[in-house]
């Protein structure tokens, strides 16, 4: 019985096992990217 309660639990459980592993998968992708240079904002003359 309890064997049958593991596994019933397990397969409840997969997905979302899943789910965080793939997220866990893209913030390691994301953190190995360097990021963009941003450009500086440049100053405009403003005429009066």
């Amino acid at each position: 019985m309890a064997v049958s309660i593991a596994l019933a639990v397990s397969n409840r459980l997969q997905p979302v096992a899943v789910a965080l592993l793939c997220l866990m998968a893209v913030q390691l992708v994301m953190a190995s990217c360097t990021p963009e240079p941003v450009p500086y904002a440049t100053r405009v003359m403003i005429q009066r």
